[in-house]
């Protein structure tokens, strides 16, 4: 991927096949148990499952990641029980001391 990629949650076409593929055969295994069962329609759905499979195994479907900007993560404050704050942060004594929490502009991030 290139270095000014923000990530996607759309995925690639071929993978999108796979898994309709896929979904496919279980509709087709799913009606052939509520219409008879019907075994010859059910493992006719059993193996269009097979073929999504091994589609899914030819376009590597699990490479096929979700990649997101960068999180900053709130600083974590111990309040105690009655709301006042406590001077335990998160990673101890050397841990954050920022008064304030920090984060990412939502307007920055792929999906603001």
């Amino acid at each position: 991927m290139s270095e000014e990629s923000h990530g996607s949650h759309a995925g690639r076409p071929g993978s999108w096949v796979a898994v309709t593929i896929i979904f496919i055969g279980f509709v087709v295994g799913g009606v052939a148990l509520c219409i008879g069962p019907a075994w010859v329609m059910f493992w006719v759905g059993v193996g269009i499952i097979v073929l999504g499979l091994l589609a899914s195994w030819a376009v590597h479907l699990f490479s096929d990641v979700v990649l997101d900007a960068p999180r900053v993560i709130p600083e974590i404050v111990d309040y105690t029980l009655f709301g006042s704050r406590s001077t335990k942060r998160r990673g101890g004594d050397a841990g954050e001391t920022l008064d304030r929490p920090t984060a990412t502009d939502p307007q920055q991030t792929p999906h603001g």
